[in-house]
C-alpha cells in the first residue's frame, strides 16, 4: 500500500514537473515570440536607412563623376581659349612685323628717292655752275678778240720796195653779243645806257659771277650770305634765267630751316615768274610738303598731285607718290 502510494506521489511529481516545463516553453515561446514582434519593426527601419544610405551614396559618386567630367571639359576649354589666344597673339605679333617692315621698306625707298633726288639737284646745280663758268669764258674770248682786232688795226704796215702804198683801214667795231641777262625792253650788252640807270648797271658784278659766288656759299653751308647773294641776282637780273634757280635756292633755305610761309612765297615765284626753269618739279614737290607742314593738307594734296600729272617721270613725281601713299592719299582724285 505504502509501495503503492509512493508511486502515485513519484508520478504526480513527473505530471507535475512536465506541466511546469511545460508552462517553461510556453512562456519562452511567447517571450520568443514578444522579442521577434518587438525587434521586427527596428529590423525594418535599419534595412530602409541602409538603402537610403545606398542611394545617398550612389547618388553623391554621380555627382562626383559628373563634377569630374566638367572639370575635364572645363580643362579642355581652357586649352583651347589658351591656344585661340595665343594664335591670335601670334598674328598680331606677325601683322606688327609686317607692318614695321612696310614701314620700313617705305622709308628706305623714300630715303633712297631723296638721295637720287638730291644727286639729281647736285648734278643740275653743278651744270648750273658750269654754264655760269662757260659765260664767263665768253665773254673772255669776246674780249680778248676784240683787243686783237684793235692791236691789229693799230699797227703800221711795213712799206719795203714794190710794196703797195698803205691803205687807211678803219679798225673794225668790236663784235658784241647780246647779252641773255639783259632785262625785257631793255637794251643789250653794248648798248649806251640811260643816265638813269646807269650807275646801277655799273654797281652791279656781271650774273655769272654774282651767281656763281651766291652758289659756292650755298653748298659751303654760308646760308645767310648766299640768300643776300641770290637777291642780289633777282634784284639786278629778274629776267635772267638764273634769277629763277636764285630764288629757288632762297625757298629752299627757308625750307630747311622751318619757315614755311616764305619758302612757299618763293616757290609760288619760282612757279609763277620761271615756267621753264629746271627747279619747277622740286618747287612743286617742296611747296606741297610745306604746305602739309603748315596743316594745309588739301592744298598741299593738291600741289602734289600737279606735281605728278605736270612731270610724271621725274623723281620729284616719285616723291610725291610716296609721300601721298604714306598719307593714305590716292594719287588721283576720285571721281
Amino acid at each position: 500500500m505504502m509501495k503503492q502510494t509512493n508511486q502515485s506521489s513519484h508520478l504526480y511529481q513527473k505530471i507535475r514537473f512536465y506541466r511546469s516545463g511545460k508552462s517553461l516553453r510556453l512562456a519562452g515561446v511567447a517571450v520568443l515570440a514578444s522579442v521577434i514582434f518587438c525587434t521586427a519593426p527596428a529590423f525594418a527601419v535599419s534595412k530602409d536607412m541602409v538603402q537610403l544610405q545606398t542611394q545617398i551614396q550612389q547618388l553623391q559618386d554621380a555627382v562626383a563623376r559628373l563634377q569630374q567630367s566638367n572639370d575635364e571639359r572645363m580643362g579642355v576649354m581652357k586649352d583651347l581659349v589658351q591656344q585661340n589666344a595665343d594664335s591670335v597673339n601670334k598674328m598680331a605679333l606677325s601683322l606688327s612685323t609686317l607692318q614695321k617692315q612696310m614701314q620700313a621698306q617705305q622709308e628706305a625707298q623714300g630715303t633712297k628717292i631723296d638721295q637720287v633726288s638730291g644727286q639729281i639737284q647736285s648734278l643740275s646745280d653743278s651744270l648750273d655752275e658750269v654754264k655760269a663758268r662757260i659765260g664767263a669764258l665768253e665773254k673772255l674770248m669776246q674780249s680778248v678778240q676784240s683787243q686783237q682786232q684793235s692791236m691789229s688795226a693799230n699797227m703800221p704796215a711795213s712799206t719795203g720796195a714794190g710794196a703797195p702804198p698803205p691803205v687807211s683801214q678803219t679798225p673794225p667795231a668790236p663784235i658784241t653779243q647780246p647779252d641773255p641777262s639783259a632785262r625785257k625792253g631793255k637794251p643789250a650788252a653794248g648798248t649806251p645806257l640811260a643816265a638813269e640807270t646807269a650807275p646801277q648797271a655799273s654797281a652791279a658784278p656781271p650774273v655769272d659771277d654774282l651767281y656763281k659766288t651766291a652758289l659756292g656759299d650755298y653748298m659751303a653751308a654760308k646760308y645767310a650770305l648766299s640768300t643776300s647773294e641770290f637777291a642780289d641776282v633777282v634784284k639786278f637780273y629778274p629776267d635772267n634765267a638764273l634769277s629763277g634757280n636764285s630764288l629757288y635756292y632762297m625757298a629752299e633755305i627757308d625750307y630747311r630751316d622751318g619757315r614755311y610761309p616764305a619758302a612757299i612765297k618763293n616757290y609760288d615765284s619760282v612757279l609763277q615768274q620761271y615756267p621753264d626753269s629746271n627747279k619747277v618739279p622740286a618747287a612743286h614737290l617742296h611747296k606741297g610738303i610745306a604746305l602739309i607742314a603748315l596743316k594745309q593738307n588739301d592744298a598741299g594734296i593738291r600741289e602734289l598731285r600737279s606735281l605728278i600729272q605736270r612731270f610724271p617721270t621725274s623723281p620729284e613725281a616719285m616723291q610725291a607718290r610716296s609721300k601721298l601713299s604714306g598719307m593714305g592719299v590716292p594719287v588721283t582724285p576720285k571721281s
